[in-house]
């Protein structure tokens, strides 16, 4: 899945995006790229198939000065993995660039129309026609870059998580999401945007995660707001995060896969300290007690996930299977997004499938319950009550 990384401040923003980006390279992906704007108010975007080092590589003896910026890792959905698709996008002008995290389901059908109305594309992206969009409204409709990001965004069908900053405005940063995750941290005169928290926790412990339907505006003057699509102000709600840097990072071993395997002992012990007492013979899931006569009445068990997650399904269905007269099913989370029935996903770093089926099923009737990796991604604020699983890292 895609990472996004932003900075508005006093510091050179390219080393803080290229960390940032090093810390979400467990989400896997297949292109990097980055959007600076200078002191000079040039909007420069760099970016290239492969790793951030490939990146680093390419921007060596580029000009990376300026305290404003985004950065993304791309893992490919709509066009090849390429220099050319990746992100950040320019806009027709060049005077913005946006990233992107998600799906624009409708994308085709509002790129013919921006095909018929004279603007050509760069890339085979549902992204590009997301800024390409928001440029046309712009100057359609002499609107601000908060408002028509507000009407394009109206327009749009899917998931989005995106950034988009404007060469006129460089003070300035507008974020945006639905159903894919998004956090504002909040440091002395500074703000940080990322997919999750791990890019940011080096900087400020303070954060805001945005809801599905809130606009985020960063100003380096101004501070931050957020706002919905239909513009109503949004009380900002500041947390705290709790993340060891230890956390998430690879710990000596190649790459996080390894780190994962070698640290299960400790995160399963973290995992059941104070909910399981050996002596007593006793088992106390807390977030559970709830909903304990649904699970006794409950017909059928479906265990949701996705990725590797749906192979610890796999495992936690024999268990149950043996210990309970219910014979549970376990299910790729995509298929699940609109049923109604009593369910265990499992969320990994916030990937969308997996987390927008427990947004939708309480809506529903069907109560459900999670297993978060870290207390500050975005499954673990979902409506439902979550059993938290406290782990190794970010996954």
């Amino acid at each position: 899945m895609c990472g996004i990384v932003g900075y508005i401040g006093s510091k050179d923003a390219y080393p803080i995006l290229i960390k940032g980006l090093r810390r979400l390279e467990y989400r896997g992906y297949d292109s990097a790229g980055v959007a600076l704007i200078n002191t000079g108010g040039e909007l420069s975007v760099y970016k290239t198939k492969g790793k951030v080092d490939h990146l680093t590589e390419y921007c060596a003896d580029k000009d990376v000065t300026g305290t404003i910026g985004i950065a993304h890792t791309r893992w490919a959905t709509h066009g090849e993995p390429s220099s050319r698709n990746a992100h950040p996008h320019y806009s027709s002008s060049h005077n913005l660039a946006i990233i992107h995290n998600g799906i624009i389901e409708n994308y085709a059908d509002i790129k013919a129309k921006l095909i018929g109305k004279g603007v050509t594309f760069q890339s085979d992206t549902d992204t590009e026609v997301l800024v390409q969009l928001i440029e046309y409204v712009m100057s359609r409709k002499k609107l601000s870059l908060l408002e028509a990001v507000q009407v394009a965004l109206y327009q749009v069908i899917g998931a989005y998580a995106i950034a988009i900053v404007d060469k006129n405005d460089p003070g300035r940063i507008i974020a945006a999401r639905k159903q894919s995750p998004l956090v504002v941290g909040i440091g002395d005169g500074e703000f940080f945007l990322a997919s999750d928290a791990s890019p940011i926790v080096e900087y400020t412990d303070k954060v805001v995660y945005l809801d599905d339907g809130n606009i985020a505006v960063i100003s380096r003057d101004e501070g931050l707001h957020v706002v919905t699509i239909l513009g109503e102000e949004q009380e900002l709600s500041v947390k705290t995060v709790d993340i060891d840097l230890g956390q998430i990072e690879k710990g000596g071993y190649p790459h996080f896969m390894l780190k994962e395997i070698f640290e299960q002992p400790e995160c399963l012990t973290n995992c059941m300290r104070g909910r399981v007492n050996v002596s007593a013979d006793h088992v106390t899931l807390s977030a559970l007690i709830d909903y304990r006569r649904q699970l006794l009445e409950a017909s059928r068990v479906v265990i949701v996930a996705c990725g590797t997650s749906w192979h610890a399904g796999l495992i936690g269905k024999q268990i149950i299977e043996t210990l309970c007269s219910m014979p549970p099913s376990s299910a790729i989370a995509t298929p699940w997004w609109a049923r109604a029935t009593w369910s265990w996903p499992s969320a990994k770093a916030g990937r969308p499938p997996t987390l927008w089926p427990p947004y939708s099923w309480p809506r529903r009737g069907a109560p459900s319950s999670m297993a978060c990796a870290t207390p500050s991604g975005p499954a673990y604020r979902a409506p439902p009550t979550p059993a938290p699983t406290y782990t190794w890292g970010p996954r």
